[in-house]
């Protein structure tokens, strides 16, 4: 498993416990879904497995997001030195007779792995995306639904040398949605204790279900034979004995994921063996870890044929390991190492006579460089102990070739033409990794592991071929319900107060500016694979409203430019479904619009429906001989039902939805459905949890009651969406959607802009809009202007856009009003603290918002103290 930079200790979130130390009792060796257990329940636990595994199974799926969430948390703990957490493994380690430096590089390196962005990386190079257990379309234009699901019952057979191996791989298995069982040899209870330790920092439980640790050493036959029997895949380190072992007990049909042995060299040419710093690096990379990692150099190959050359640079490499090995707490070796060692030291000393060998040694036995004159590769008994040996580049791949099944990482010491040529020469030859010297043990968010990607090899990929009767569904997942995501435990965080989820803006990497429609403009950030994932959530929403990217023939009228996210996003979103698209973006020259979209024969529009209700009125001749538009998909704004109407009857439109429920600064939020009543959504409920609030507290609405829509981004990166308060009010639609889909529903009613105090009284912007509507017939669109009075206290003017009052006077109309909206008059003929005007504007002459071109739907230019 890979490791990401070290990052800033944040401290464990409120509720979250530490006192996992008081919680376990230390005597007992077996970890089994969230208890310590001794040997002989174990033993009756084992009988019971497979009835077990299948019960996990037929629950509810683990979201990666519950294990990205849990692994977050432990490494934060495991950075802080005074963490329970970190205390309890360091003591652990230190039982286990693990140097006091080893022990902290091992937490260290953990912590590093655990990090929320070295895991969605991971899983987005892996398996492609941050929810890849999702049953959705590969191909928006085809009811083919693909997906990564878990292999099963997932057994590891963890190496006894490297106590956090076993550990990670049971955590990749959880990422994969694997019920997990390791084995470990029984010396060290490290894997028990971290597992545990994340399993407590699960609030859901089901990574505690999904972990099972059992201590006991490879000759007990029966309990691994117990573990392989009802497993679907195990996954096993070791040498080749002892994984010739554990396949004879995998059943057929059994995955046998087989980390077996590796081994790595160092390459390089005279030019590179020249200079110092190369051999400083490479006497890093063989001090590290002792040397027991798969990717520690074993062996230092020159580019050469010259014994003296070969001798030569012995001689100096011995200076420089000693040097290094002088400054490091070596651990004392057991019996059966030292032996092995003296062994191999012993006949190369031998060899001397021979003229094959020269052999350098620290008189203590803490290092060893043995140069010997045959090109073969040969495996070291480690500890410090290196091979220096001659291999011409023009026989790489006959002397490495045979060897190929061990071959992982080498070190390449070469200039930059020399890299290139040697690099494909050792990679022919069987090589799984090249780095340079000095970087030979480390690694980088999302890298193969011996040449493949371990979360393929324990997943499986599906699919589903279905008919036409699923043509508008992109997941089948959302016919299923909505999987229960944690919201975390922080306060809200309103519109106004957005810069405060910015503080750590380290993997933004594309911005956008909001239109300024409802506040101040401010730029939202969001990481490139924010973006993604968003157009992904566009495009299944558009296919459940009614666009088929099979026939449909698009115009995105969005506006573009200024850091406004609408043309650009919905480009994106086209392009995702791989649809035909006419990118014209919203021109000022309306009857150019309307000229593309006959001769283009345009069918389908996107764009605000201010922009669109402008193109069909100056272009209403040739656009309603025109008769093709069939489809609008509106965003930004709401789209009233009279203008909606109009557009059927006049221009033979049949489809009129929202595109998509989102914002600039929240992104995709919910999409509309062919059952949605207008202002109806389904929630994105893969990426978002929405919460109703109270209107005045932060309490839950109750189903049906008006409150404060709240999000939770569970995958933003750019910067984090907890608990935000978008501005919009809202109530959650009791019972299940018609079209089968069954992830929550909310309506959308207004925003708290809407919501306005001018005189004594709250006025309303939507009611506005549908006496206007209703009493005058209007159907463009309609602003309201408050500003300062000094008669009355304040002015409200209604605009009505490109609005024919015939013969009715402008108190003829403020009469309308008056005479529907009961709070409206009170203010202006009771209390006389409100004046009324009402006023036809050319639609040109409203206030819209510079980036976006959205309509100012109510412009305040009253000073902050009338307000």
């Amino acid at each position: 498993m890979t490791t990401a930079p070290h990052s800033v200790s944040r401290g464990l979130p409120d509720g979250v416990s530490d006192g996992l130390v008081d919680q376990q009792p230390h005597s007992l060796p077996h970890y089994w879904q969230g208890e310590f257990i001794d040997d002989t329940e174990a033993e009756h636990r084992l009988a019971e497995l497979d009835a077990q595994v299948r019960s996990v199974l037929a629950g509810p799926p683990l979201s990666p997001l519950t294990v990205l969430a849990a692994c977050d948390l432990l490494s934060t703990a495991l950075h802080d030195p005074e963490s329970a957490q970190r205390k309890l493994l360091a003591e652990e380690l230190a039982a286990a007779q693990v140097t006091e430096d080893e022990a902290v590089r091992t937490l260290r390196d953990v912590a590093e792995a655990l990090e929320r962005e070295a895991l969605e990386t991971k899983l987005i190079r892996e398996l492609g995306g941050i929810d890849p257990g999702r049953l959705a379309r590969f191909d928006f234009r085809r009811e083919i639904f693909e997906g990564w699901l878990p292999v099963g019952l997932l057994v590891h057979v963890t190496p006894g040398n490297a106590p956090a191996a076993g550990a990670l791989s049971v955590i990749e298995g959880l990422l994969a949605g694997n019920v997990n069982a390791a084995k470990t040899s029984g010396g060290s209870r490290f894997t028990q204790l971290l597992l545990a330790q994340l399993a407590a920092l699960d609030p859901t439980g089901a990574i505690a279900a999904r972990v099972i640790v059992l201590a006991f050493p490879s000759s007990r036959t029966d309990w691994l034979a117990r573990l392989c029997t009802p497993a679907d895949a195990v996954a096993a380190w070791g040498g080749e004995e002892a994984l010739a072992g554990v396949a004879q007990l995998v059943p057929a049909g059994c995955r046998l994921v087989d980390w077996g042995p590796k081994l790595s060299f160092a390459y390089l040419t005279k030019e590179s063996w020249a200079e110092p710093q190369t051999l400083h690096a490479i006497a890093a990379d063989v001090c590290r870890l002792d040397q027991q990692a798969c990717s520690s150099p074993q062996v230092v190959y020159l580019d050469t044929e010259d014994e003296e050359q070969v001798f030569a640079f012995a001689e100096r490499f011995a200076a420089v390991l000693a040097e290094a090995v002088g400054e490091l707490n070596v651990r004392e070796r057991d019996l059966l190492e030292s032996a092995e060692i003296s062994n191999t030291v012993q006949v190369a000393a031998l060899e001397e006579h021979l003229g094959l060998t020269r052999v350098h040694a620290d008189p203590e036995g803490n290092w060893h460089v043995l140069a010997d004159l045959r090109s073969a590769l040969r495996a070291s008994p480690l500890h410090r102990t290196v091979w220096v040996k001659p291999l011409p580049r023009t026989r790489i791949v006959e002397v490495l070739r045979p060897m190929r099944r061990y071959l992982q990482t080498v070190g390449l010491g070469a200039d930059r033409a020399d890299t290139a040529v040697l690099a494909g020469l050792v990679l022919t030859a069987g090589a799984q990794r090249v780095t340079v010297p000095g970087g030979m043990l480390d690694s980088y968010n999302g890298e193969p592991h011996d040449g493949v990607y371990a979360l393929q090899r324990y997943s499986r990929r599906v699919d589903v071929q279905l008919d036409e009767r699923f043509s508008t569904d992109a997941c089948l997942d959302d016919l299923l319900g909505v999987r229960e995501l944690t919201v975390p435990q922080v306060s809200v965080t309103v519109k106004s107060e957005f810069e405060r989820l910015q503080g750590d803006l380290s993997r933004a990497e594309v911005f956008f500016r909001s239109g300024g429609s409802s506040g101040a403009p401010k730029l939202s950030a969001f990481a490139w694979e924010d973006y993604r994932e968003h157009m992904r959530a566009g495009a299944e929403g558009l296919l459940a409203a009614g666009f088929d990217p099979r026939t449909d023939r698009s115009m995105n009228l969005f506006f573009s430019g200024q850091l406004s996210g609408g043309f650009l996003s919905f480009h994106s979103v086209l392009e995702t479904l791989q649809a035909v698209q006419f990118p014209m973006a919203a021109q000022q020259d309306h009857a150019l619009v309307a000229r593309s979209i006959v001769e283009h024969q345009v069918d389908t529009l996107f764009g605000m429906p201010n922009y669109l209700l402008r193109v069909f009125t100056e272009a209403a001749d040739e656009l309603r001989a025109y008769r093709g538009v069939r489809k609008l998909f509106f965003g930004g704004e709401h789209f009233p039902q009279r203008q909606q109407d109009w557009l059927r009857e006049e221009f033979g439109v049949e489809l009129i939805r929202s595109a998509a429920y989102g914002s600039v600064d929240a992104g995709p939020l919910g999409y509309q459905c062919a059952h949605s009543p207008e202002r109806v959504h389904h929630l994105f409920s893969g990426a978002q949890t929405l919460e109703i609030l109270d209107r005045s507290e932060d309490r839950p609405a109750a189903v049906g009651e008006v409150g404060r829509l709240v999000f939770t981004a569970h995958t933003r990166r750019g910067q984090r969406l907890d608990r935000y308060e978008i501005g919009d009010l809202g109530r959650w639609i009791d019972g299940d959607c018609p079209c089968g889909r069954r992830t929550p529903r909310f309506e959308l009613l207004g925003r708290f802009g809407d919501i306005f105090r001018a005189g004594g009284h709250f006025l309303n912007y939507r009611r506005f809009v549908a006496i206007a509507q209703e009493a005058l017939d209007h159907v463009g669109a309609v602003q309201l202007v408050i500003e300062e009075s000094a008669e009355s206290g304040a002015t409200l003017t209604v605009l009505l856009a490109d609005f024919a009052p015939g013969d009715r006077s402008a108190e003829q109309l403020a009469r309308a009003f008056l005479a529907e909206y009961q709070q409206l008059a009170e203010d202006v003929e009771q209390d006389r603290v409100l004046e009324l005007r009402v006023k036809a504007s050319p639609v040109d002459a409203l206030a819209h918002t510079e980036a976006s071109g959205k309509l100012r739907e109510v412009v305040d230019l009253r000073t902050r103290d009338d307000l």
